[in-house]
């Protein structure tokens, strides 16, 4: 066993996504961790696959009015909306303490037009220091009434083509489950030239304080996510998986090394740790020795052995 150990080493967990290379699966997911700096003093940045940054936008957002954080059964509703420094401020000022770490940075970036998204990738090509961009699809689209661009495949394929023609980074296409056929925005952004896709963004739900019948969000409406949508994500990372040739990366409930195997097993590349990073800020470096433990004790020497391992009767 020490000698299986010595053997596959940290090299083992090496994964490659789009052309971008990772010491491990193991990444942060986006509005969960900050700029990085916030959670350097709980876990080891070094140590991480990647830092996905908190959503960026071409201004400063300050976001929804509060009460915007909910706790649910097994889950947590958010209707934070998107608050950001703006791409200009985090490039000045948080991307420098990114720098001093041996850590991928990807930049999650939204806007509310093409152009917007177009102009955000823009400005971070040129920034030293980023590895690759994350394009958030689930937000709406103010010349189309409102909906999301990751509702239709030709609005996520003019995002993803957009944000391609304006970088040479990876660009990995965070996907929406508010659809009815996660498959097809997946194939959509894969032709419009995505290096990866994400999935899933959080599922839209509500809460109700019953002695005031008012909603609990001042939004009335958020974002699910936690536990309670595991389930729901695994099923879409494995339909995604079989159809598209671009790595997928897997997101949705992951608190513990065996949910993280879980995706990795079903065929996503990597993954990312969201809301388990607010109950136990080092979540990631547990998960990160959990699936080296889990190699070791299987006898499995690198990742692409364990990645799409998945038994089946079909």
């Amino acid at each position: 066993m020490d000698a299986l150990k010595n053997g596959m080493g940290s090299g083992g967990l090496a994964v490659e996504l789009g052309g971008l290379a990772l010491k491990n699966p193991v990444m942060t997911a986006s509005g969960t961790f900050g700029y990085g700096e916030e959670y350097a003093p709980f876990c080891d940045l070094n140590r991480l696959g990647a830092v996905v940054v908190k959503g960026l936008s071409l201004e400063p957002r300050p976001g929804n009015p509060p009460p915007r954080i909910m706790e649910t059964c097994c889950g947590m509703l958010n209707a934070v909306g998107l608050q950001n420094v703006g791409v200009r401020a985090f490039i000045e000022e948080k991307l420098p303490f990114l720098r001093q770490f041996n850590v991928a940075v990807i930049a999650n970036i939204f806007g509310e037009t093409v152009d917007e998204y177009r102009r955000v990738a823009e400005i971070l090509s040129r920034a030293a220091g980023v590895d690759a961009i994350e394009v958030n699809i689930s937000c709406p689209n103010v010349r189309k009434g409102g909906v999301a661009f990751g509702a239709y495949p030709d609005a996520a394929a003019a995002v993803t083509e957009m944000v391609r023609g304006e970088t040479d980074l990876p660009v990995i296409v965070k996907l929406t489950p508010n659809v009815t056929d996660i498959t097809e925005i997946a194939r959509a952004v894969e032709s419009a030239g995505a290096d990866a896709v994400s999935l899933i963004n959080t599922l839209t739900g509500m809460s109700v304080d019953v002695e005031r019948r008012r909603p609990h969000l001042a939004n009335i409406t958020g974002g699910l996510s936690g536990p309670a949508v595991k389930p729901v994500a695994l099923r879409m990372v494995w339909q995604v998986v079989h159809s598209v040739k671009i790595p997928v990366i897997g997101i949705g409930g992951i608190a513990t090394a065996a949910d993280a195997l879980e995706f990795l097993i079903t065929g996503a590349k990597a993954v990312q740790i969201g809301t388990a990073n607010f109950i136990h800020p080092a979540a990631t470096m547990e998960i990160i020795d959990g699936i080296q433990d889990y190699m070791i004790r299987h006898r499995i020497r690198c990742m692409k052995d364990l990645i799409g391992s998945l038994q089946t009767d079909l």
